[in-house]
């Protein structure tokens, strides 16, 4: 069963789409504010619906903040073509003007989650440079050799592998390793880095993970 969070401040189109998406045999989950929504991501849902207007965290303050392999549609009532470029330039798979037809929005729905199930498929195991990550078994090696890390440690790793080249901020780091661990926190952030980094240069003998000072990390273009 999909899991869907609709996070939408008006309260009869969260109720609506609630209902309906329900009707479809999908789990849904529903806040009214951007701040609640970014709580309910620890239900690791399959698809988001946000609205953008929204209380606390406005959509656009949310949106970075959203694990990049959950499609995110957004539900707004700005029609202005630079808000859907926007939006799409942003990470939003698909967006959706008000008022729409639930039949439409349910068909868009249907095919993002295809979309998504087949990405996933295709990437059960990450690759960045020697490294290579199973994501259903849980291993990571280093040209064929096994790197033994913690749970906190591989939940860094495979963020950091699933954006290969991109900078991760700390604050993206620590919104996104829920799906793997309670365990990461900004004061432990940190140690479990230091420890990772570590590891992997024991077994693979050079530095793979880059510090970019005042932002976040990234795997290193040169490893």
């Amino acid at each position: 069963m999909a899991r869907i969070l609709v996070i939408e401040d008006d309260e009869d189109i969260r109720s609506i789409l609630t209902q309906e998406l329900s009707k479809e045999g999908y789990s849904v989950e529903a806040a009214s504010s951007g701040t609640e929504g970014r709580l309910l991501l620890r239900t690791a849902p399959d698809i988001i619906l946000m609205d953008l207007m929204l209380p606390g965290l406005t959509g656009e303050e949310l949106l970075p903040l959203i694990p990049k392999d959950i499609p995110v549609i957004a539900v707004s009532a700005k029609a202005a073509i630079e808000n859907k470029i926007e939006l799409l330039s942003g990470g939003c798979v698909d967006y959706i003007t008000k008022p729409f037809d639930i039949r439409e929005l349910k068909v868009r729905v249907a095919a993002h989650l295809r979309t998504s199930k087949q990405k996933a498929a295709n990437e059960e195991i990450l690759t960045a440079s020697d490294i290579s990550l199973d994501i259903t078994k849980h291993v990571v090696k280093i040209n064929d050799q096994p790197v033994h890390l913690t749970r906190t440690e591989y939940a860094i790793l495979k963020i950091l592998m699933t954006d290969a080249g991109n900078v991760i901020s700390k604050t993206e780091l620590l919104s996104r390793a829920v799906e793997d661990t309670p365990d990461l926190v900004e004061s432990s952030l940190k140690v479990h880095m230091s420890n990772l980094r570590k590891k992997l240069k024991d077994v693979g003998g050079k530095d793979y993970i880059e510090a970019v000072w005042g932002i976040g990390f990234k795997i290193a273009q040169d490893a």
